[in-house]
């Protein structure tokens, strides 16, 4: 789970830095994924969100989510169709993620040599790369402690 004030504080600063318009409705989609301990689904984050402002709509989370994507503040689990805040939003290159598939704890790592290898290699063979998603599913230590006392 991310910091939340932390993260908003964060997220604020970057927006004013390039100019972008932190709405109350992209700060409490923020703030809602940021305050779980796994990724969320766009509809998750519409019924918590629709009990605060009866006028949402599945619109409203979309752009709110494609805005904080687009700012760097949330990533989108592929794999999982959720959304999990970036810890880090001011790293600028590629990134990671491990995902517990028991408990649905997700964790970002930045690790650029991968990034740069891919790269490298996707150059080598005539390929841009335009976005690269890499999720490693697996188990997180916690679980696996759990599942070995059981």
């Amino acid at each position: 789970m991310t910091d939340s004030k932390s993260l908003l504080r964060q997220a604020e600063r970057q927006c004013q830095r390039h100019g972008a318009r932190f709405t109350p409705i992209r700060r409490r989609v923020l703030e809602m994924i940021a305050g779980a301990s796994g990724g969320l689904k766009a509809y998750d984050l519409l019924d918590r969100l629709a009990v605060e402002h009866a006028a949402a709509r599945p619109p409203t989370i979309y752009r709110a989510l494609d805005f904080l994507i687009e700012q760097g503040l949330v990533h989108r689990i592929e794999s999982l169709n959720a959304y999990v805040a970036c810890p880090c939003p001011e790293h600028a290159h590629g990134f990671q993620l491990l995902i517990c598939r028991h408990c649905g704890r997700v964790e970002e790592l930045h690790l650029d040599d991968v990034n740069d290898q891919l790269n490298i290699q996707a150059r080598q063979l005539g390929f841009r790369v335009e976005r690269q998603t890499i999720e490693l599913l697996g188990s997180c230590d916690a679980c696996l402690q759990a599942t070995a006392h059981a």
